[in-house]
């Protein structure tokens, strides 16, 4: 068995720097001490801050144009020609969904992100190119980062047939999550759009993760929706519900309303912080028992030019999102991008204590409110107890 020493580092909190022992894949020991096993890796941490793992609990990597011919960004502001316009250069360009999501795991998992929630479009053009492309990326690295999957109807279900049929087969090959989109305003049936969804998810066992921007009271009757089929179905603890800005924007009576039954239905939302839209109300959520991830998003695609990976950089656009300055409300952005992530993607043994898988991210920081404001650039990262990145680099 493998065994590596981290030698003093500080953990959130402490003043003083410790030893970690990893032993295979596992936190064996954390002690102000440990003397170097025979044939153990020795790694310096120079006093540095540890963290466990980055989690981005939200992520479009299948579409990400990192590395290619800059994208000269003319996109329209309203989501049908936001969809169109994509839909428009992919059957104009060559696009390697393979390569690209490759690139961009590489470039978080550099930065410290250890597990990834991606949404993966499916669709009657591209079928399930995007999914084959993801899955591969996701087993060549396997030991490097852990990618869950969203089949994902971008483009609509309801009004293409053959989708339907898609995400089927998608599930079948592989999808962790069965994706939906504005049930609403895009799909102009919520019943069927979250009937159809819902369907899919409990014949195979799986979860659902929808994408809802649907504004204020039309957001929230979807919200209702979902809670009604999570109860119905029994599919509690498997449901998130991405973006959720109608949190936000109805009156305070409603909004509680909306709470407690998502937190009787255990339904999770994953937040990006937008700079645009309201967002849901944080302290809210988490003092009903609610799980709360974020996540980046889309990275430099053909929605937005905005993004680089870095789920610190996610946090520190969370803090200002939510006006949060004081150094205890910045590390509730930290806990929405690790402990938070680990609940809404059912991890047990994450975290930075023995037993834990050893997921950790060495920084040059004082502080966890310091590594948010000011994202330190050289990153050592640990994923299982293997040494995947340092000093920002990925070693593989």
């Amino acid at each position: 068995m493998t065994a590596t020493l981290i030698r003093q580092v500080r953990l959130s909190g402490d003043q003083e720097s410790r030893d970690i022992l990893i032993e295979g894949n596992k936190i064996t020991r954390i002690e102000p001490h440990i003397p170097l096993p025979s044939g153990a890796i020795l790694q310096e941490g120079h006093h540095r801050l540890v963290l466990p793992g980055f989690i981005d609990g939200h992520a479009h990597i299948d579409k990400s144009l990192w590395g290619m011919d800059w994208y000269e960004n003319q996109v329209p502001r309203e989501l049908p020609a936001i969809i169109e316009n994509e839909r428009n250069f992919r059957r104009q360009q060559e696009f390697d969904s393979r390569q690209q999501s490759e690139r961009i795991a590489r470039l978080a998992i550099a930065k410290g992100t250890t597990h990834i929630r991606t949404h993966i479009d499916v669709d009657t053009e591209i079928g399930l190119k995007h999914m084959e492309g993801v899955l591969a990326t996701r087993d060549k690295l396997a030991d490097q980062v852990y990618i869950e999957t969203v089949c994902f109807p971008q483009s609509g279900m309801l009004g293409r047939p053959g989708t339907r049929a898609l995400m089927e087969e998608a599930v079948k090959l592989g999808a962790d999550y069965v994706g939906g989109i504005d049930p609403s305003s895009f799909e102009r049936d919520p019943v069927a759009h979250i009937d159809a969804i819902f369907e899919i998810a409990a014949r195979y066992g799986k979860g659902v993760d929808l994408h809802l921007h649907e504004a204020a009271e039309l957001g929230a009757f979807s919200v209702e929706l979902m809670i009604e089929r999570t109860l119905a179905l029994g599919l509690q603890g498997k449901v998130t519900i991405s973006h959720a800005f109608c949190l936000g924007e109805v009156d305070p009576a409603y909004q509680d309303r909306l709470i407690e039954g998502l937190a009787k239905a255990n339904i999770a939302i994953a937040t990006t912080a937008p700079a645009n839209r309201s967002v849901p109300p944080y302290e809210k959520l988490r003092a009903a028992g609610i799980r709360v991830t974020a996540g980046n998003d889309g990275i430099r695609d053909t929605w937005s030019p905005y993004g680089n990976a870095d789920m610190l950089q996610r946090a520190m656009l969370m803090g200002l999102k939510y006006r949060w300055r004081q150094d205890k409300e910045l590390e509730q952005a930290l806990h929405a991008i690790t402990y938070g992530g680990a609940e809404v993607m059912g991890l047990k043994d994450y975290g930075l204590a023995v037993g834990c898988q050893a997921d950790l991210v060495l920084l040059d920081a004082r502080v966890v409110a310091e590594a948010i404001v000011e994202p330190p650039l050289a990153r050592t990262v640990f994923k299982a107890g293997k040494l995947v990145a340092d000093r920002g680099e990925c070693l593989f």
